[in-house]
């Protein structure tokens, strides 16, 4: 049986409205994932724990919600929906959650779920970025279906610094509108074949 407690309650009751539908849902997805898993209250904002350890946790704020994994870049069913790994403080590792639509399909949440309480079974550890180094942006799945259709493009991204794949992909993910993102899409896979860093207009010749 689940283990819920009535502060996570009051949290989605204070939620704005567009929020609650996603925060109970996703509270939903957790609990089924397993009955070990319980609610607490951290740092302000509901998160769940499996054995002792943060499993994931889910926040709203003014104009969107968050749902986050602790482990989130080791589980390999979420990889392909990322959005930023280095920011997920701020925006939500899936992204800016606005409806429930906004989630992935409840069969990949519960997948990822289960991964990670084997993870936390097996022991492993949230990996440290080293110093001096940027964390690596996870390639959105958007991005990977066009890289998938343009295989020049496709394989020199892949053999591209880390740095350079992420001032493209920072790019691409800080787009407005959906025209927009898509426009920056077309000129990135058009300069990626070329070789080209994102800012080599400015590049020392």
């Amino acid at each position: 049986m689940a283990t819920t407690i009535p502060e996570v309650d009051t949290y989605i009751s204070a939620a704005p409205l567009f929020a609650q539908p996603v925060l109970l849902h996703i509270r939903r997805i957790v609990h089924k994932a397993g009955k070990d898993i319980q609610e607490t209250i951290k740092w302000s904002c509901p998160h769940f724990d499996y054995k002792g350890r943060i499993l994931c946790s889910m926040a709203a704020f003014k104009q969107h919600a968050s749902f986050n994994f602790r482990l989130g870049k080791e589980i390999l069913v979420l990889k392909p929906y990322l959005v930023l790994e280095g920011t997920h403080k701020a925006m939500g590792q899936l992204g800016r959650l606005t409806k429930v639509k906004d989630l992935p399909p409840d069969k990949v949440l519960l997948q990822a779920l289960k991964e990670a309480m084997v993870l936390i079974d097996a022991g492993t550890s949230l990996k440290q970025t080293p110093a001096g180094k940027a964390a690596a942006i996870a390639v959105p799945g958007y991005f990977q279906k066009a890289l998938a259709k343009n295989k020049t493009a496709k394989a020199v991204f892949e053999k591209f610094a880390p740095s350079h794949r992420n001032e493209y992909l920072q790019w691409i993910i800080d787009a407005k509108t959906e025209a927009t993102r898509e426009k920056r899409i077309a000129t990135a896979l058009e300069w990626i074949a070329e070789g080209k860093s994102r800012n080599w207009k400015y590049e020392r010749r």
